[in-house]
């Protein structure tokens, strides 16, 4: 192709960054967004297929791609669009910047990665996998070369569904009438050489040996003959990982060694074990390599090359292996290509860019840093940044689980030591205070991760400029802690400063700027000018639905923004035709049990409530208890805001000795597991009170009124709108036992608060 080609009048081809046996991969711009993306150009179809087989095939190239399309996670490559020009198919991914795993290895000259990398990996793998598994897609082709590693640490599995069209459209080596488009036969399970029954537990044997291949520096069965390698995987136990590599942790081991189980059931059970159990023994400190902090070991010495591997396996006679087997090459493996098969002209990167290593915790060894005195400062041992960049790495990790204060501690640590080797502007530096305040926000810090993203934002655009991503990335977390904060006017100055700049570098549908949109509406209701709001989010919804269509999960949390600003408008039909729609599609793309379906299908019991339908209501709310409390047990705050919403729809049928029981066990929980004075407790702590109110026992009722009045004055301030009306809960009390003097002192109290308070957000519990 050449390099003018225009794919469809809207992808134009730049330059040729792989090529593989099922065609080319270039890095594109997409005209009508202004951006720069990966296009993967399928081998074209000849006229020599009869028409009814390429229709087939067409058909079946549309089904697989909106598979990958509907694939949305971290970890896997997002595929953007897809179809067919002149006879080629072709699919847009996203364009990486980074390096695939088989590359790292040629970079790290054959050497096996460091130990905390190598687990890092082998998390992210586990939980991309863990996802696509549920989503009851198999990749059948894991490799070093189809797993990347971006700029900012993420690892992304890509060509989910390539290797199902290469089998079908015929791009692979298809070796005998057995229906088996063969891979790369060093990361094969013994299954597939089989030709047996192939499901996702084959994924977690080639993820094994891709991790054993970065842990030791070559893959388990590492022979120039096809034969040999395939007789390895299907009836020799691999060396165990020490043997080759001693600093390797045993526990790490054992793992690896458990998804290269011969038989399938031996593995584990799926992904989400092999996650499950890293992260258990990370909080264990077992795994060696790293420490409890999440950070690496210092070392004295570096890591030492793989010892070379034994030729041990022993073929057997007759040899027992299927006849499309014979004859074959071994193919490129990540350490390097036997002497059957050179490597083709083009080697293939696996839809990335080149990679530059200049932000978010990848350094450039070979890029000097001005000093604060304005000389050269002498760029540190290659070593010293690889460790650095090793525990940021861990940090990203610990983040992914959750464990914010550890990442907190690990990123603090790495930034300080940063900006001692590298100087306070160096962008690995202020990508390390950026992760800091990120983690600050996250632990409800949000002051303290303020100061951070200013800083983080100061020197960015003193470094790479006022209009650069990352600039305005940490721009717009300034105006997210401002609004954690209530500083809501200065958030909306903040985001629309940050809009204006996105728009005016990237385009008015660039997906960054479309998210900045999203924050701004999204801080508009918190202002109380919820028209704004729900205009700006309805403009975004329609926005991202033709740009990242519309089942993309970022246009599924607009459309169930523009619903809640429905719902604060008094239009409760139009709101819950909103939520019954972005559930329907959370469903298809996500699943019936994921957290953002329940979510929404939540929503959707207030509009009910609020639509005088308590029955149906009562009805959805009991069977999102139960599924909740499957998924993600009895205390968690999703579940106790789900029996929140029971009870009160048992008050609403009159039911209210059965509401005030239900609010009082979810109160009891929620002190417990929130605090006192968490606001969801106060709200559960509100509606005790009620029930008691409906009961005819105000003298109680009134204590109870009184106490969250109390909490909420002393936690938000005496004139925030959710103490103001407490107080007049407090009033309304008063009235009913007969104490109408004090009930309306109370009330002109709250009114004159109202007159002379400062304006705040408005507050819709959700």
């Amino acid at each position: 192709m050449a390099d003018t080609r225009l794919i469809q009048g809207r992808y134009q081809l730049l330059d040729l960054i792989g090529r593989g046996g099922m065609g080319e991969v270039w890095r594109a711009r997409d005209e009508s967004l202004g951006r720069h993306v990966a296009v993967k150009c399928l081998k074209p179809m000849g006229p020599h297929h009869e028409q009814s087989y390429l229709r087939v095939l067409r058909e079946r190239f549309r089904r697989e791609a909106r598979v990958a399309a509907a694939l949305q996670h971290r970890g896997i490559t997002v595929v953007h669009d897809f179809g067919e020009s002149e006879g080629v198919l072709y699919l847009v991914m996203e364009l990486l910047d980074g390096h695939n795993l088989s590359q790292l290895l040629e970079d790290n000259r054959q050497r096996p990665l460091p130990v905390p990398e190598v687990v890092d990996i082998a998390e992210q793998v586990g939980a991309a996998l863990a996802y696509t598994h549920r989503q009851s897609v198999v990749h059948r082709d894991l490799k070093p070369a189809n797993i990347m590693r971006v700029a900012d640490g993420t690892v992304k599995i890509c060509d989910f569904g390539i290797a199902r069209l290469g089998h079908d459209i015929g791009f692979t080596s298809r070796l005998t009438g057995t229906g088996i488009a063969m891979g790369t036969p060093h990361y094969m399970s013994p299954e597939q050489i089989g030709g047996g029954n192939v499901d996702h537990r084959s994924d977690l044997y080639s993820l094994g040996c891709v991790l054993y291949e970065i842990a030791t520096g070559a893959p388990p069965f590492d022979m120039d003959d096809a034969w040999g390698v395939l007789v390895g995987h299907r009836d020799t136990q691999p060396e165990p990982l020490r043997e080759r590599r001693p600093e390797l942790p045993e526990d790490f081991e054992r793992i690896v060694l458990d998804l290269l189980a011969k038989e399938p059931e031996d593995r584990p059970d799926d992904a989400g074990e092999l996650v499950r159990r890293i992260a258990r023994l990370r909080a264990a400190g077992r795994l060696g390599g790293v420490r409890g902090d999440g950070s690496a070991p210092h070392r004295t010495l570096p890591e030492g090359r793989a010892r070379p591997v034994r030729a041990s396996v022993r073929l057997p006679e007759p040899p027992r292996l299927p006849g499309w087997a014979r004859n074959m090459t071994t193919g490129s493996k990540a350490a390097g290509t036997g002497p059957l098969q050179p490597p083709p002209p083009h080697p293939a990167v696996a839809l990335t860019g080149s990679w530059t290593g200049a932000w978010n915790g990848v350094t450039d060894p070979r890029r000097p840093t001005p000093s604060a005195t304005g000389t050269e400062r002498p760029p540190p041992p290659p070593e010293v940044l690889a460790e650095l960049a090793s525990r940021h790495s861990a940090g990203l990790s610990l983040a992914r689980l959750g464990r914010w204060d550890e990442a907190g501690k690990v990123h603090r640590g790495v930034a300080a030591e940063r900006e001692h080797v590298l100087g306070p502007d160096h962008p690995d530096t202020l990508a390390s205070r950026y992760e800091v305040a990120f983690t600050l926000s996250r632990l409800g810090r949000p002051a303290d991760a303020l100061r951070e993203y200013a800083q983080a934002a100061d020197g960015r655009e003193r470094v790479l400029g006022p209009d650069h991503p990352d600039t305005l990335a940490a721009r717009q977390e300034t105006a997210y802690v401002l609004g954690q904060l209530g500083r809501h006017f200065e958030a909306h100055q903040v985001y629309a400063d940050v809009l204006a700049d996105r728009e005016r570098t990237m385009g008015a549908d660039h997906p960054d700027t479309l998210r900045c949109r999203h924050n701004l509406a999204y801080n508009l209701s918190r202002l109380g000018r919820l028209e704004d709001s729900y205009r700006m989010a309805r403009d975004v919804a329609a926005a991202r639905a033709r740009v990242l269509g519309a089942d993309h999960p970022d246009t599924l949390v607009t459309r169930y923004e523009v619903g809640y600003a429905l719902g604060q408008l008094g239009r409760w039909a139009e709101a819950l035709h909103t939520y019954h729609e972005v559930a329907a599609a959370r469903v298809r793309a996500l699943g019936a049990d994921h957290p953002d379906t329940l979510a929404a299908r939540y929503e959707a019991g207030i509009c009910l409530g609020r639509l005088g339908r308590s029955a149906e209501a009562l009805e959805l709310y009991r069977d999102l208890v139960e599924v909740r409390t499957r998924a993600q047990g009895p205390d968690h705050p999703d579940t106790l805001r789900a029996r929140h919403g029971l009870g009160v729809n048992l008050g609403r049928l009159g039911r209210w000795e059965e509401a005030l029981a239900e609010s009082r066990d979810v109160c009891a929980i929620r002190v417990r597991v929130l605090g006192p004075d968490h606001p969801d407790t106060l709200v559960s702590r509100r509606e005790v009170a009620v029930g008691l109110g409906w009961l005819g026992r105000w003298t109680d009722a009134l204590a109870v009124y009184r106490d969250v009045a109390q909490a909420r004055q002393r936690v938000l301030g005496a004139d925030h709108p959710d103490a103001l009306a407490s107080r007049n809960d407090e009033a309304h009390c008063l009235e009913q036992l007969g104490r109408s003097a004090e009930a309306h002192e109370l009330y002109r109290q709250v009114a004159a608060l109202r007159q002379t308070r400062s304006p705040h957000a408005v507050h819709h519990p959700r």
